[in-house]
């Protein structure tokens, strides 16, 4: 059997929002655009399990849906109010809430499905089913607080299989190693004052939300010390992340010890997305993913599960994720990355890199690290 699950599920790619050109509400001077228009498109991730059919990778895999987050798991996380409000508009069709979340008919169940996708897979993992597990869960999560939505996020599905996975395997420290190209501004309020949960973001510095996500915010009260927020100069490209990842990451998750990692795997770093400038490329998420897996197999006996974020190249993200992917099933098909050589290209030059590195040089001294 594989070791490695893929939970995934067509009725998460039937979300949709309000009519949009790219993040901007049609209507004044916003022209409506021909197609569906939305930044946040099923498109992207649909294309990438397409791709995962094609070369093989799914057959290397076991590949399945898995039950909707029920409300008692839902409410471990977000309050009663909030689930109803949103359960009614997307009854009634949909309608906008929070900031930049807007939603069609039926978005409550897609939103639930997405949740329980990420349950799933921390259960295939903590029970020892699977060595890992990745959730394609769409719409995402990480921008969601408790009663908070923002940035297409409604439900956050890491903070609600994070306390699923507590309260069922009396886990008492998970880290979460979020490097989607936003700050994750709502798992970090989730748990700012927790000493159970080390929340750790890589992000594009103030991209968005704009004021959020700045180093000095490091957890409070109990939790002191388990949120660590690095915010990346924009355009710092392959090399920026790789320091990110070895002078913070892997020292603030040695330090913690973790009993399981999750990876909010957004793909809007790379270098073709049009909501960042980070200038990623396939091989950068391969290479990170293949680090945070060498260092669970030291810490955590190897249990990871990875949870899709964002990224809104329809046509690169498939390439990124199958990266990914195929780094937790340890194995490699014959995908070329079309573009690789030309974000190659794009990175920064060594004056650039050497100042951010100086950054993330500072950071880790203050740390301790």
């Amino acid at each position: 059997m594989p070791s490695t699950a893929f939970l995934f599920d067509e009725s998460c790619f039937w979300h949709v929002g309000q009519m949009h050109a790219g993040t901007f509400p049609v209507g004044g001077w916003v022209q409506p655009p021909n197609g569906a228009g939305f930044a946040e498109s099923p498109d992207s991730k649909r294309r990438l399990k397409s791709l995962m059919d094609v070369s093989g990778l799914s057959a290397r895999l076991d590949c399945h849906s898995a039950p909707m987050a029920e409300e008692v798991d839902l409410l471990r996380v977000h309050p009663k109010t909030y689930l109803d409000e949103f359960q009614r508009l997307s009854e009634a069709g949909g309608g906008f809430v929070g900031d930049n979340a807007s939603f069609g008919g039926g978005s409550y169940d897609y939103a639930r499905r997405a949740a329980g996708l990420v349950i799933a897979a921390a259960d295939e993992v903590l029970s020892g089913r699977k060595r890992n597990a990745y959730a394609l869960a769409r719409p995402p999560g990480h921008h969601c607080g408790p009663a908070s939505p923002m940035g297409f996020c409604f439900l956050n599905n890491a903070a609600v299989a994070i306390e699923s996975a507590i309260a069922k395997h009396k886990l008492s420290r998970i880290a979460v190693v979020d490097w989607d190209v936003h700050h994750g501004n709502g798992t970090e309020a989730i748990f700012l004052e927790r000493p159970d949960v080390l929340t750790i973001s890589i992000h594009q510095e103030h991209c968005f939300p704009p004021r959020s996500g700045d180093a000095e915010v490091r957890g409070s009260g109990a939790g002191k010390d388990c949120n660590l927020n690095i915010p990346l100069l924009p355009g710092g490209g392959h090399q920026a992340y790789v320091d990110a990842i070895d002078r913070l990451v892997l020292p603030a998750l040695q330090r913690y010890k973790p009993e399981l990692i999750v990876v909010a795997s957004g793909f809007d770093a790379n270098g073709l997305d049009p909501l960042a400038r980070m200038l990623l490329h396939s091989e950068s998420f391969r290479w990170m993913m293949e680090r945070i897996l060498a260092a669970a197999n030291d810490l955590c006996r190897s249990r990871v599960i990875v949870e899709h974020e964002g990224g809104y190249s329809e046509s690169y993200v498939p390439f990124c994720g199958h990266a990914v992917i195929e780094a937790l099933a340890g194995e490699r098909t014959a995908v070329v990355d079309p573009v690789l050589d030309f974000i190659k290209g794009q990175q920064p030059n060594a004056e650039f890199t050497a100042l951010q590195r100086r950054l993330i040089d500072d950071q880790a001294l203050a740390l301790g690290f």
